[in-house]
């Protein structure tokens, strides 16, 4: 039997732009070693499996569904722009509404909308956390990235944040600091893999809710992820805990600009919420 793999970008609405994944809407005959397969041969950050829901998940009738995350390299626990490529997959099949994914990290809700000029979804992360970064450790990612201690900002400092995957958030004293990403793959990934961390979310603001963002991501196999919705969802939980933005705020991440694939993020918090909203528009990109 054949599997459909389909190919959309997320926090886009160009299929030029964004982060593209792949997206298997049925994967029930699939094992993990034919999803890795499928995975690597597409060579997409990430490519989503879905199946039936798991018993107990509650969801509207018919929108409920388990969700899988590969890498060309392994199994990921979350992936936002794969899980935005998904619902706007599924979006284009059953129509535009609520949906529930059982995930790795946890349950994720997502609500699709059609804005009149194309599709849009929004997902709401599992409940967030930060943590500090050993010394030693910051030091060890710096010497990966080239970058010196002095080109970091001050205002924004270092921590691992999590939001159903974990990532390094390390600011940028300046866009140009941003712009020249070049990294050692194998001593950053090694580092990555020792503190189980996803990406590492590389920021420089723009102002006080806008963002540009950066995230290497060797662990997965590739050098960097065009638009990351688990990095983002992890950097609102990070800028509220922190207290850079009001418990309430809308923020605005710029991404994969230096890549060529620019893309648009929005984080949304909520006072008397700890989750993070994560949105964009979402598309097809023709075969």
């Amino acid at each position: 039997m054949t599997t459909e793999v389909l190919r959309y970008t997320a926090f886009s609405d160009d299929p030029a732009g964004g982060n593209p994944a792949g997206v298997v809407l049925d994967a029930s005959g699939l094992d993990d070693a034919a999803m890795l397969r499928i995975a690597a041969e597409l060579g997409y950050s990430e490519t989503a499996f879905l199946t039936g829901p798991p018993q107990g998940l509650d969801g509207p009738p018919g929108r409920a569904f388990t969700l899988r995350f590969f890498s060309p390299k392994a199994e990921v626990p979350f992936c936002g722009h794969a899980t935005v490529a998904a619902s706007v997959a599924l979006a284009e099949r059953i129509g535009p509404g609520e949906l529930v994914f059982a995930t790795p990290a946890g349950t994720v809700p997502v609500s699709v909308t059609d804005t009149g000029s194309g599709l849009r979804a929004v997902l709401t992360s599992v409940e967030p956390h930060t943590e500090d970064i050993a010394g030693s450790d910051l030091a060890e990612a710096l010497a990966a990235l080239d970058w010196p201690a002095a080109d970091l900002d001050p205002a924004l400092p270092p921590r691992i944040a999590f939001a159903g995957a974990r990532h390094l958030v390390l600011g940028a004293a300046t866009r140009e600091r941003l712009a020249a990403l070049d990294y050692d793959f194998a001593r950053l990934e090694a580092l990555m893999q020792r503190l189980d961390l996803t990406t590492v979310q590389l920021v420089h603001r723009a102002g006080p809710d806008t963002f540009h963002v950066r995230d290497p991501f060797p662990v997965g196999g590739v050098v960097e992820d065009p638009a990351t919705g688990a990095a983002a969802a992890a950097f609102g939980a990070y800028a509220r805990e922190l207290e850079l933005v009001p418990d309430e705020a809308v923020l605005t991440l710029h991404q994969g600009e230096d890549m060529g694939r620019p893309g648009v993020l929005t984080v949304e918090l909520r006072p008397g919420d700890r989750r993070v909203r994560v949105g964009g528009a979402g598309v097809r990109i023709p075969a």
